[in-house]
C-alpha cells in the first residue's frame, strides 16, 4: 500500500492546503513553484509506478483525487482572489461535480460505469493545468501578457463544455465516465 509513487502522490495531496494558503497570502512566486513541483511530482509518480511495476489500487484512486483536489482548490482560490473569472471557476467546478454526480447516480441505478476518460477530457485537463500555471506565472513574474491568459480562458471554457456534454452523451448511450 505504501510505495514510492503513493508517497509522492500523498505529498502532492498534502501540498493542496499550502498552495491555497500561498495564493491567499499573495505569495505568488512560491505558489507558482509549488504548482510546478506538484505537476512534476504527478509525472514522476506515474513514471515510477509504470517503470517499476509499482502500480497499486490505492494509487489508482489517490492519484486522480490528488490531481483534482489541487486543480479545483487552485481554481477556486484564484477565483476568490479575482485572478480568474468567477464564471470560469463555476464552470470548471460544476463539470467535475456533474461527472462525479453522474457516476454516483449510475452506481445507484445499478449500472456502474466503466471509468475511461474521453479524449476531449484529457485536452480539457491539460488546458486547465496550463491556465492555472500561466495565471500563477503571470501573478508571480508579470509574464505572459493578458492575451495568452484570455486565449487559455476561452480554451478551458470551450473544452470544459465539450467534455461535460461528451460525458452526458456517453451516459445517455450507456457508456462509462471519468475526469
Amino acid at each position: 500500500m505504501i510505495s514510492i509513487p503513493n508517497a509522492i502522490t500523498l505529498a502532492r495531496l498534502c501540498a493542496v492546503p499550502l498552495a491555497v494558503w500561498l495564493i491567499l497570502k499573495h505569495e505568488m512566486v512560491l505558489a507558482f513553484w509549488l504548482f510546478v513541483a506538484a505537476g512534476v511530482s504527478d509525472a514522476v509518480d506515474g513514471y515510477i509506478a509504470k517503470r517499476f511495476n509499482a502500480q497499486t489500487a490505492v494509487g489508482a484512486v489517490l492519484d486522480p483525487v490528488a490531481d483534482k483536489a489541487l486543480l479545483v482548490s487552485v481554481y477556486v482560490t484564484l477565483g476568490l482572489t479575482a485572478k480568474l473569472a468567477d464564471w470560469l471557476v463555476i464552470l470548471v467546478v460544476f463539470r467535475d461535480i456533474f461527472i462525479v454526480g453522474g457516476i454516483l447516480v449510475l452506481y445507484v441505478l445499478g449500472s456502474p460505469p466503466e471509468i475511461a476518460p474521453l479524449p476531449v477530457s484529457k485536452v480539457n485537463t491539460a488546458l486547465q493545468i496550463a491556465l492555472a500555471a500561466i495565471v500563477l506565472l503571470h501573478e508571480a513574474y508579470a509574464v505572459p501578457g493578458p492575451a495568452v491568459i484570455d486565449a487559455l480562458v476561452w480554451g478551458v471554457a470551450a473544452s470544459t463544455l465539450a467534455s461535460g456534454i461528451g460525458y452526458a452523451l456517453r451516459w445517455v448511450r450507456g457508456g462509462g465516465a471519468a475526469g
